[in-house]
């Protein structure tokens, strides 16, 4: 099996850290945040395809060609316009079942273990008891998804089931017409996780829950991720 690694943004919310590295490089306890996301990976995972673009000349020197037994691609999205515009970028080398994951957050290998046992398409989500500053799902009573609400837009306080930018899909995700993203910083950017709310209106497209997520778009959150990460190796680092 594949997974397909979005690797590509600036991260402009990490202000200065980036100004030199690729966000998804930036340093946790003395490793790169993607060391972390190829480490975690399910045994089924053979390739790996990376989306880059900003700095992505400091992943392709690091990861080269082959890590840890796993072949490595890398494919350049030169116009940044959203995760579902990204994937779209490897479209050319995937086979019909794969994952894609977020570069920049932090997973946990046993989820990923059995989030890949489903049949595509499913979406990882984390319940979290504060989910404002981010995206939620809705879901049916069988857990199969309804509708994405954006962060910002508003929702349902109950609703706290957070996209966490896991996804396992198949080829037919490419049948179907890019979902932008309807907040107006993103407006010009097309959303995975809104493609797939597109979909689920005429196929089933499955929610699991994760145990663990931790993501890193702010300075602050490296920290988290260090104390969480010396707490928990076992389950996050070699």
């Amino acid at each position: 099996m594949q997974a397909v690694v979005l690797a590509a943004g600036r991260g402009v919310r990490m202000g200065d850290l980036t100004n030199d590295s690729a966000k998804p490089m930036l340093k946790v306890n003395g490793k790169p945040i993607l060391e972390y996301t190829l480490f975690n990976l399910p045994e089924e995972i053979s390739e790996v395809i990376f989306v880059i673009g900003y700095k992505g000349d400091l992943i392709k020197s690091y990861f080269g060609d082959e890590w840890k037994g796993r072949k490595i691609k890398y494919v350049v999205q030169e116009n940044l316009n959203g995760s579902a515009g990204a994937l779209h970028q490897a479209k050319d080398f995937l086979e019909d079942k794969f994952l894609v994951l977020n570069g920049n957050d932090l997973y946990q290998r046993s989820d990923l273990e059995k989030f890949v046992n489903n049949e595509p398409s499913a979406l990882l989500v984390k319940e979290i008891e504060n989910p404002e500053k981010f995206g939620v799902v809705k879901t049916d009573d069988d857990g199969y998804l309804l509708e994405v609400i954006e962060s910002g837009r508003p929702r349902d306080k109950n609703l706290n089931l957070v996209n966490i930018g896991a996804y396992l899909l198949n080829k037919k995700f490419f049948d179907y017409q890019l979902a932008k993203k309807s907040t107006e910083i993103s407006e010009k950017e097309f959303g995975l996780p809104q493609t797939l709310a597109t979909m689920a209106k005429d196929c089933k497209i499955k929610v699991e829950k994760a145990e663990f997520w931790q993501p890193l778009g702010y300075p602050e959150d490296i920290s988290k991720a260090e104390k969480i990460i010396s707490q928990f190796s076992s389950k996050l680092t070699q």
